[in-house]
């Protein structure tokens, strides 16, 4: 795997981690609905499990 491709997995497994925790905060504000809440939720935690799997290894752990 090239550079160029693990640095684009990294970026979208971390906006997938921030798609799984500022929501909880959102909806804890009243800012997000729980429907939205639940929909990013689901984004944030399909696109970390679909990219980050690609890229992190055992021995970088």
């Amino acid at each position: 795997m090239t550079s160029q491709a693990r640095n684009t997995l990294k970026a979208i497994s971390f906006a997938g981690l921030v798609l799984s925790v500022v929501p909880a905060f959102l909806f804890f504000g009243g800012v997000l609905s729980k429907q939205i809440y639940l929909h990013l939720m689901t984004a944030g935690m399909l696109m970390w499990f679909g990219s980050a799997i690609f890229w992190v290894r055992k021995d970088d752990l």
